[in-house]
């Protein structure tokens, strides 16, 4: 589990592409003060395991399934990727529960300078926008954000000059792809209500009241 608070920026040092799948070296700093081997870590929102570390960098091994559903088999050597390690549970949530099993891809389609801010409005497949509502969480390529608007397509977020200058979406541009993952909260509560709605023995009204009552809006 993380919390979409990227601890700093990688650099890919070198990809090697196989049949069984692909291993990734990264140059870092930060995460590796207390790694393991066995420890997972965030790779712009993707979950994967550490299998090897030295002084400067770390390795990964990401299967063809986490190729196919995320960004990270387009990486090259030289590519930015944002690093996290996994939560602490006695220390603070400062972003929000994140998984780092991403949803979907989605795709830059605007960038504006906003006073201080930049907004980016990311076009996403339905499976993640059917979770996005103004004000709630999203996680794009690791980095926890709050959503500003939602439309038919995509969804806005306002990147403020810290996350800019200490993730990759600083440097994002227009047609990028970005690793999306979904509110965890919003997922549950959407498996609960289809649950009791194919119930025949349901007598509960699951509706937002119902749902405000228990803590859980």
């Amino acid at each position: 589990m993380f919390t979409g608070i990227v601890e700093e920026m990688g650099v890919v040092k070198e990809v090697v592409k196989g049949l069984q799948g692909t291993g990734l070296t990264v140059f870092a700093k930060t995460v590796l003060e207390d790694l393991a081997i066995g420890d997972s870590i965030s790779l712009s929102g993707a979950c994967v395991t550490v299998v090897g570390f030295e002084r400067e960098h770390f390795r990964v091994d990401i299967t063809p399934e986490t190729l196919k559903v995320t960004i990270l088999g387009l990486l090259k050597a030289g590519d930015p990727i944002n690093l996290e390690r996994a939560m602490r549970l006695n220390a603070r949530l400062s972003g929000h529960l994140v998984t780092a099993h991403v949803d979907g891809v989605g795709t830059i389609r605007e960038r504006r300078q906003d006073a201080n801010a930049i907004q980016l409005t990311i076009e996403a497949p339905h499976e993640v926008l059917r979770y996005c509502v103004p004000k709630g969480a999203i996680t794009v390529d690791g980095v926890s954000l709050t959503i500003n608007e939602v439309g038919q397509q995509a969804f806005q977020v306002a990147i403020i000059p810290h996350t800019a200058k200490m993730t990759t979406l600083g440097i994002k541009r227009v047609n990028d792809p970005v690793n999306l993952e979904s509110d965890l909260v919003g997922k549950f509560i959407d498996r609960l209500l289809q649950e009791r709605s194919e119930s025949p023995r349901s007598k509960v009204k699951i509706d937002r009241d119902y749902l405000a009552r228990r803590g859980l809006l």
